[in-house]
C-alpha cells in the first residue's frame, strides 16, 4: 500500500517563482574564523616577552596552544547550536563536518597544551621530562579551577575516542549521540581555568571581555536554538501520528498532524530531528526528511528500517505524541541556478528528492528524477513518482541490478547518452556515501561544474 499526498501545485506554489538562486555564506563564515583565529595569535604575541631558553620556548607553545584550543571550543559548541543561518544555509551536512573537524583539532590541541605546559612547569621546577605525570598531579592539585579542566579533558577524550569511525559505527546511534552530548559539559568544565591561570586574561581586561563575551554568546545560541525555540515550535504545533503505512517491505511512512503546520517554514528537501514519545523512543531522536511537499495539516516522512530506531516506527499507534526539531537542510529550492534540473535519489535517498519532483518549478522536461536502487521491489513512493511525472511533463527514470546482480552503469558517457545536456543541469542529489561519492564523479566527468551539484549526506 502507498500513501499519496495531494497538492502538488499548491505546493509549488509555495517556492520560488523565478530562479533567484540563494547564495551559501560558508565563504565569509570561515573568513571570520580565520580572522578569529588570527587575534588569537596576536594576543598571543602582544604578550610574550622575548622566548631566551628552551624552557620559555616550551611553555609558550603550550599557551598558545591552549588559546587556540579554547578558541576552537567555542566553535565546536556554535556548531552543535543549530543556529538556522547555518543548517538552512550552509546545510547540516557541512556544519556536521566543520563539527567534526573542529573537534579533532580541538582535543589536538588540548593535549599538546596539556603536555607542552607541564613539561615547561616541570623543567621550571628542576625536574625533567620524566615528572610530568607527577608534574600534573601536583599542578591539579594547587592551581585554581585545574581540578575541573582535568575532568573536562577527560571528557574530550572519551568523545574523541566514540568519534573515530570504527568506534562510531559499532556504537549505536543513540549511545554515540547523548557521549557527544557531553562536549558542553566538557567545555564548561575547561572554560574557567583559561579565566583564572591564562596569562593574557590576567593582564588584559579586554581579552577576558572578549572571552567572556565570545562564550556567553554562544551560550545563548545554544540555550535559544536547541532548547527554547524546540520547545515553542512543538507547543505551537502540537503534532501527533496520524498513520503509519507500509510502503514497501522494510519501508513505512509516518503522516504527523498537527496545527498550522504550514507556519513551521518547512521546505521540500528538509528534514527535523524527530522524537516520538512513545514506549523505549522517547529519548531517542533521529533526522528523517519530509518525503513529500509539507501541507498545512500533515507532514510525511518515510523510512527504511536500517536500525532499532527506524525499524520501531511500523509499531507508532495513531496519536502518539511527537516532539521535533528543525526545519534542517540546505537541499531546497533556493540552491537551483539553472532552468533544468536532475535529481539523483540512492535507496531512501529519494526522500527529499520525491518532495524536490512534486514541488521544483519548471516546464515540461525541465524536471529528471533518477531513482538507483537494487531492486524494483525496493523503489519505494514509484506509484507517486509516476503519478508526479505524468501531471508534470517530467522524466522519471531507475537504475536497478539485474537478475544476475550485475550494478547498473551510472557512468558519464551513460548519463550524457540519457540526457545529452546534462552539463546544462543543476543537480540535486541525496544518498549513501559511497553512491554519492561515485555519481558526483561520473556527473563533474560528464560536464556538470562543482557548484552545481548539491548533496546531502545521511551522516548528520
Amino acid at each position: 500500500m502507498t500513501t499519496t499526498l495531494a497538492g502538488g501545485r499548491a505546493a509549488r506554489r509555495q517556492t520560488m517563482r523565478r530562479i533567484r538562486p540563494r547564495r551559501s555564506p560558508a565563504v565569509p563564515l570561515l573568513l571570520a574564523v580565520w580572522a578569529g583565529a588570527a587575534a588569537v595569535l596576536w594576543l598571543w604575541w602582544q604578550n610574550t616577552p622575548s622566548i631566551a631558553d628552551t624552557t620559555g620556548r616550551i611553555l609558550g607553545a603550550g599557551r598558545i596552544t591552549g588559546l587556540l584550543a579554547g578558541y576552537l571550543m567555542a566553535l565546536v559548541v556554535l556548531q552543535m547550536a543549530r543556529v538556522p543561518a547555518l543548517e538552512r544555509r550552509v546545510g547540516s551536512d557541512r556544519v556536521a563536518r566543520w563539527h567534526a573537524m573542529s573537534g579533532r583539532y580541538t582535543l589536538c590541541l588540548v593535549l599538546a597544551h596539556v603536555f607542552l605546559t607541564m613539561w615547561g612547569y616541570a623543567l621550571q621546577a628542576g625536574k625533567s621530562l620524566g615528572d610530568i605525570v607527577r608534574q600534573t598531579v601536583d599542578s591539579v592539585e594547587q592551581l585554581p579551577d585545574m581540578g575541573k579542566a582535568a575532568i573536562g579533558t577527560g571528557l574530550f577524550v572519551v568523545i574523541g575516542l566514540t568519534s573515530i569511525g570504527p568506534v562510531r559505527r559499532r556504537l549505536p546511534y543513540d549511545a554515540w549521540y547523548h557521549v557527544h552530548l557531553l562536549t558542553y559539559a566538557a567545555v564548561f568544565l575547561t572554560f574557567w581555568h583559561q579565566i583564572s591561570t591564562g596569562n593574557e586574561f590576567a593582564v588584559q581586561p579586554a581579552a577576558k571581555t572578549f572571552w567572556y563575551g565570545l562564550y556567553g554568546a554562544v551560550t545563548a545560541l545554544v540555550l535559544w536554538y536547541r532548547i527554547l525555540t524546540p520547545i515553542r515550535l512543538n507547543l505551537r504545533h502540537r503534532m501527533r501520528v496520524e498513520a503509519v503505512i507500509e510502503e514497501t517491505p522494510g519501508i513505512v511512512s509516518v503522516l504527523i498532524g498537527g496545527r498550522r503546520l504550514h507556519r513551521m517554514g518547512a521546505e521540500a528537501g528538509q528534514f527535523f530531528r524527530w522524537r516520538f514519545l512513545a514506549p523505549g523512543m522517547r529519548f531517542s531522536s533521529h533526522p528523517y526528511s519530509l518525503s513529500a511537499a509539507p501541507r498545512p495539516d500533515t507532514l510525511r516522512i518515510t523510512v527504511k528500517a536500517i536500525g532499532d530506531h527506524s525499524a520501531r516506527l511500523r509499531e507508532l499507534t495513531p496519536g502518539t505524541r511527537v516532539w521535533a526539531e528543525g526545519p534542517y537542510g540546505a537541499l531546497t529550492a533556493q540552491r537551483r541556478s539553472r532552468g533544468k534540473v536532475l535529481l539523483v535519489a540512492g535507496g531512501v535517498g529519494i526522500t527529499p528528492m520525491r518532495a524536490l519532483f512534486e514541488t521544483l518549478p519548471g516546464a515540461a522536461g525541465d524536471i529528471t528524477l533518477l531513482y538507483r536502487a537494487n531492486t524494483t521491489q525496493d523503489l519505494a513512493l514509484w506509484d507517486e513518482l509516476a503519478a508526479i511525472a505524468e501531471e508534470r511533463g517530467a522524466r522519471l527514470m531507475y537504475a536497478v541490478n539485474s537478475p544476475e546482480g550485475e550494478r547498473p552503469d551510472i557512468s558519464a558517457e551513460n548519463l550524457r547518452r540519457k540526457i545529452p545536456d546534462i552539463d546544462t543541469h543543476d543537480v540535486f542529489m541525496c544518498g549513501p556515501p559511497g553512491f554519492a561519492q561515485s555519481v558526483f564523479e561520473a556527473l563533474r566527468e560528464a560536464g556538470v561544474p562543482a557548484r552545481r551539484i548539491h548533496h546531502e549526506s545521511f551522516e548528520m
